[in-house]
């Protein structure tokens, strides 16, 4: 039994777009449909029993109809290509109203062959060419769906979450307790465990995260725990398998050095409760390339654009999304000829930034000839990357900007 598991595909994310010629649409949107496109077309071309996606479709709670029929197109060449799909319902899957619909419900209601959608902690039947599959569905929970509102009452924040951890990591228990030992089962989860590491998914959360222990998860009963919420690509344990798939499109530049792709697991039915895993592989997406380059420059030089620009000749700037940092003193910034570096630059996909840390000056200058039109979110961005802000920091600031740019709209 064949499983391709990935998860985070934020489909929305336009920071550091431009306008395609060809499409009318955002630069990044063909980006993020590209990778979607390389990981459907490989479950066809391979014949995968189950395509298990782990939250996160959109980077909206509300997303464009553009985006939604781009995302339901791609599951419906896995549908009439006979793979089934389990659709689990991630935090940007979520309504903050309680009446409204996620963004997955669509699928059931249309009554799309072959897609399973995980809204609630319970396992799940799904059937494959393969024969049957458990998966316990994790999906984002949220408060009230474990506490009752005069529970709370009186509860700090830290409290409240400890107890809504306590009560998941015990309904997971129950729901693997009960699992038919002579069937393969699986655990779906969008959640964030205590020993993974982050990446830029630090800006886009909603929200407050619950953390669960790796323990919590990794449970004797289940032949492989499939998980998303965190971008970064990584394997927690061996005993079962716990894997974060990653986001298989990178989102910004906390994501540069990070892998992007997904997980391809073998599973053998034959074999014993909590041993079946017989292969794992984690495949590489083409996700665009970020670029930083940083560049010193000594007090005494002659000629400061051209030792730039030497730096730059030297990277591979072709199809990459590229920021350039300059630190210098202050005696050699009115030697610079910004034009001539802007043009060093000019073969990358998207110039996102260029920005000087002047030494002895308190103030650092923004050298972007795009800043008109900007989103308040990519504008602020762009001061983070100016100003060398840490990208822990700047993901934390982004995340209540999110918050407070939504309140207004």
């Amino acid at each position: 039994m064949r499983i391709l598991h990935f998860a985070d595909l934020h489909i929305g994310v336009e920071n550091y777009a431009r306008i395609d010629p060809k499409t009318g649409l955002s630069s990044r949107l063909g980006d993020f449909l590209r990778t979607y496109d390389e990981l459907v077309d490989y479950a066809i071309d391979t014949g995968v029993d189950l395509v298990l996606f782990c939250g996160d479709a959109y980077k909206s709670r509300d997303p464009s109809q553009t985006h939604q029929r781009e995302f339901a197109r791609r599951i419906a060449r896995l549908s009439d290509a006979g793979i089934p799909t389990f659709l689990l319902v991630g935090n940007h899957d979520t309504p903050q109203v309680i009446a409204q619909a996620t963004t997955l419900e669509i699928f059931p209601t249309l009554n799309v062959a072959d897609v399973y959608i995980g809204e609630r902690l319970q396992t799940y039947i799904v059937e494959t060419r393969d024969g049957p599959l458990q998966v316990v569905a994790l999906p984002w929970i949220k408060r009230s769906d474990f506490l009752a509102s005069d529970a709370t009452r009186g509860m700090t924040h830290r409290e409240i979450n400890e107890a809504i951890e306590q009560g998941i990591s015990k309904a997971i228990q129950v729901e693997v307790e009960r699992l038919d030992s002579t069937i393969p089962a699986i655990l779906a989860g969008h959640v964030t465990i205590s020993q993974s590491t982050l990446a830029s998914e630090q800006s886009m959360m909603l929200g407050h995260d619950h953390v669960l222990m790796n323990s919590s998860v990794a449970l004797p009963q289940l032949d492989y725990v499939a998980l998303g919420h965190i971008h970064r690509h990584q394997v927690l344990s061996q005993n079962p398998y716990v894997v974060y798939a990653g986001s298989p499109e990178r989102v910004d530049f906390g994501e540069e050095r990070d892998d992007k792709g997904f997980c391809i697991i073998d599973i053998d039915p034959s074999l014993p409760q909590g041993s079946r895993l017989a292969s794992f592989e984690f495949i590489k997406s083409s996700a665009r390339r970020f670029l930083t380059i940083d560049v010193k420059l000594d007090s005494g030089d002659d000629d400061p654009t051209a030792t730039a620009i030497k730096a730059i000749e030297s990277e591979n700037l072709s199809d990459a999304i590229v920021r350039l940092r300059l630190t210098l003193p202050a005696e050699l910034e009115p030697m610079l000829i910004e034009s001539r570096i802007r043009d060093a630059l000019g073969s990358a996909h998207h110039i996102a930034s260029i920005s000087k840390d002047v030494a002895d000056r308190t103030r650092t200058r923004l050298q972007n000839a795009n800043t008109r039109g900007m989103s308040p979110q990519d504008a602020l961005r762009l001061y983070f990357d100016t100003h060398n802000v840490p990208e822990d920091r700047a993901g934390v600031l982004m995340k209540y900007a999110d918050e407070l740019i939504a309140e207004r709209e």
